[in-house]
């Protein structure tokens, strides 16, 4: 079952246009070509709330801003962009990568909240970056259990 989701969610992302997911297309907002954006690390770590927290460092190797507006899986019931600090933690708008520079997605700021996984530890979780010029960075993240840290993290 597990794999038939992942053979759908391949398939509706190869029904975007072109332009949305190829690395050579210019964008017409200015954003980077989609072969500059990098996620580093990309993880999951489940949580005892039947969601899993995404952690990364998403750089951007181009000369213009990168615009994330989203996120998707179909692994999870929902996936969201959040931002937290020390009081709040609140759905994030738009979460601008500045040109030859990274934003960490991480406990205590920018983070990916994966709403009822269908995952566990040990396995592998796809996801869809979205971005504001229709662009998509499909990515693989191993999911960790709720003490585990993966190496390099």
């Amino acid at each position: 079952m597990r794999q038939l989701r992942h053979l759908v969610f391949a398939l509706s992302l190869a029904a975007l246009p072109a332009a949305a997911v190829a690395a050579e297309s210019s964008s017409p907002l200015g954003q980077p070509p989609l072969a500059e954006m990098h996620a580093q690390n990309p993880w999951f770590r489940l949580l005892p709330n039947h969601s899993a927290a995404g952690s990364m460092v998403l750089q951007n190797t181009g000369t213009g801003a990168a615009i994330l507006t989203g996120a998707s899986s179909p692994d999870c019931g929902s996936l969201t962009v959040r931002e937290s600090n020390q009081v709040s933690t609140k759905t994030a708008a738009d979460i601008t990568v500045p040109a030859h520079g990274s934003v960490a997605f991480a406990a205590g700021g920018a983070q990916l909240i994966c709403l009822q996984p269908k995952v566990k530890a040990g396995q592998r979780l796809p996801f869809a970056l979205h971005f504001k010029d229709g662009s998509v960075l499909l990515l693989m993240a191993p999911v960790q259990g709720s003490t585990s840290t993966p190496s390099g993290a």
